[in-house]
């Protein structure tokens, strides 16, 4: 019960990598909120708050923070993805994907950091999309290593009260990794090739990263504050030569 006598908020709960967050959150002892867009989904424990929630508008975020008087841990995992080069991208794009995926964490950390008492946990759900480049994934690459940078800063301007850390997943098993595999000529010679890139040569489950969440919402975690976890499998660890061959 690493979590015992925290209140936690987990953005984009209803499913993949943030509902894996709210189960496990909510096994380790932390009251859980969570939220998204439309109406409570199903199998969410009676246990677990749901507040429908769009995090680009800001009166909303707002009244959401006012209402649940604050959290002790804050989860920014909502964001979205669109597979598209910069040519391709539209201003509906731009608007979709840095609207949620930036201004959505940024609307979350301001509303709620002068809410959070001393010891608070902000977990940002970033990307090794991030630190090196998808194909045709522009706007998203760009959108997670503004979160990076806002990870690091809210870090050094809100220490020691609050600690701001960001995961970085990898393929993780979710509509997300299918998209992007899809893109491909062949998306399952893409597939293979990247399964065969992992060091442990498998793709990642949402609760690989709900693990590193736990920790660092922990007081197990209280030293560790602006820091990129990357949590892949050991995918980034290696060089582009084909291990197979060696």
């Amino acid at each position: 019960m690493r979590l015992a006598g925290k209140r936690a908020l987990i953005t984009g709960g209803r499913q993949g990598i943030g509902r894996a967050i709210v189960e496990a959150f909510a096994r380790e002892g932390a009251a859980v909120t969570t939220c998204g867009r439309g109406s409570r989904p199903e199998g969410l424990g009676q246990n677990i708050q749901w507040y429908p929630l769009d995090v680009t508008d800001t009166a909303v975020v707002e009244q959401l923070a006012y209402t649940t008087g604050g959290t002790d841990v804050l989860v920014n995992n909502a964001g979205i993805q669109i597979e598209k080069t910069v040519i391709d991208s539209t201003d509906a794009d731009w608007d979709a994907v840095i609207g949620t995926n930036c201004r959505g964490v940024f609307n979350l950390c301001r509303a709620f950091i002068p809410r959070m008492g001393k010891g608070g946990s902000i977990i940002n759900i970033g990307s090794i999309s991030g630190q090196v480049a998808d194909p045709s994934m522009a706007l998203y690459n760009a959108s997670k290593a503004f979160v990076h940078g806002l990870t690091r800063s809210i870090a050094v301007d809100h220490g020691p009260e609050i600690r701001c850390n960001a995961i970085c997943p990898g393929w993780i098993e979710t509509g997300m990794l299918d998209a992007g595999f899809d893109l491909a000529n062949d998306p399952k010679a893409a597939r293979d090739d990247a399964l065969a890139r992992h060091a442990m040569r498998r793709f990642g489950k949402p609760s690989d990263v709900a693990s590193m969440a736990v920790w660092l919402a922990s007081d197990e975690a209280s030293f560790a504050t602006g820091q990129l976890f990357t949590v892949d499998g050991g995918m980034t660890a290696a060089s582009p030569l084909n291990p197979g061959l060696f």
